[in-house]
């Protein structure tokens, strides 16, 4: 297979240099291009055709949200966006990830980063797994039926119930078609592990909540989780969750990394393996590598009653995380991204629940 060819688009000549120049450093990549902003950066791509495009957000004439919208439209590819840590920054990134960016790199120091090798590995790896990823374009996915994989256990007689999702690559648009469908009265708290820096799952919770019936915040430390809310972990911390007499309580902890990830969902999903009289639901969406899995394992050995949807091969804009769950035996249902905000809904309520999926 020959090499990956990506075109760069920044304003800054410094920055394009850079970012070429490690990209360039991995052998399976070649930079055939680079353009000052996203007006040329559209020219180059119907001369250039690349696989792969890496794109500031904040550039003159036009910025990154613009191009993004009339790639999409005009020429669909994947693209990795590269961001600085202001708020706007980060508010222009999650709209970004929404309009059909497949991932983004925050810049270590703002818009021009000298110590930009730092995120050396982190951008190869992004830009290398965008170059074999689906566009999560809804037309593509033309079913949208709930595919029973194993029997679903039996809906015990908790006194609570609890939803747990965990994302990553792909995760803010997948997060906005499951959580814009949640009902603000379901009868359960949602606490979501996605994948992303410190600064950035603030601006991710105020676009879904503002997006959404459902309320959606960014957990806060010793917070009671209530019902029809959802709770993303923030950057940068491992979001866990303890029981206090019938309450569920959101702990964050600036513990280890687990397999190079803080938020983890294996590290939030054995936290609730701990919890009783809980029923909970466990969905694994799009993204690289298996996390979530062995939180699973456990969940499953300690809690025989957790029932587990991933999302399907077809929407998943990365098929790694629901693929090591799948493998491993431990999903009940699988479906399209489409229809898994109704797998919850139809588990949680005791009256429409697992019945129908015996």
């Amino acid at each position: 297979m020959g090499k990956i060819r990506v075109l760069v688009v920044d304003d800054s000549a410094f920055m394009r240099k850079i970012i070429s120049d490690l990209l360039s450093s991995d052998d399976r990549l070649e930079v055939i291009g680079t353009a000052r902003n996203g007006k040329d950066g559209l020219e180059q791509i119907s001369q250039l055709k690349p696989d792969v495009m890496t794109m500031d957000v904040e550039m003159p004439i036009m910025n990154g949200l613009d191009a993004l919208k009339q790639i999409m439209q005009k020429h669909p590819l994947p693209v990795v966006m590269l961001s600085s840590l202001t708020k706007q920054g980060a508010d222009m990134t999650i709209h970004a990830m929404s309009l059909g960016a497949v991932d983004f790199i925050a810049k270590p120091s703002g818009s021009i980063s000298l110590d930009l090798d730092k995120v050396r590995d982190e951008l190869v790896m992004k830009v290398v797994a965008a170059a074999s990823s689906r566009l999560s374009i809804r037309e593509q996915v033309k079913t949208a039926e709930i595919k029973v994989i194993a029997k679903a256990p039996e809906k015990n007689s908790a006194d609570r119930n609890l939803v747990a999702i965990g994302t990553s690559t792909g995760g803010p648009r997948a997060l906005q078609e499951v959580i814009g469908k949640l009902p603000s009265a379901l009868a359960a708290p949602v606490v979501v592990v996605q994948h992303m820096p410190v600064g950035f799952t603030r601006s991710l919770a105020e676009r879904l909540d503002s997006l959404s019936a459902i309320k959606v915040k960014e957990a806060e430390q010793n917070e009671t989780l209530r019902n029809g809310v959802v709770y993303i972990a923030p950057g940068g911390h491992h979001l866990t969750i303890v029981q206090a007499d019938s309450r569920l309580i959101a702990k964050l902890t600036l513990e280890d990394p687990v397999k190079g990830h803080r938020p983890s969902v294996d590290r939030m999903f054995e936290s609730i393996s701990s919890l009783v009289n809980v029923d909970v639901c466990t969905v694994i969406m799009t993204g690289m590598g298996s996390d979530g899995t062995e939180g699973l394992k456990k969940m499953k050995t300690k809690l025989p009653s957790v029932y587990s949807i991933g999302e399907s091969a077809e929407s998943c804009v990365v098929y790694g995380m629901p693929r090591a769950a799948a493998e491993a035996g431990l999903l009940h249902h699988v479906c399209a991204v489409q229809s898994i905000a109704s797998a919850i809904q139809q588990r949680i309520n005791l009256l429409e629940g697992v019945n129908k999926w015996k």
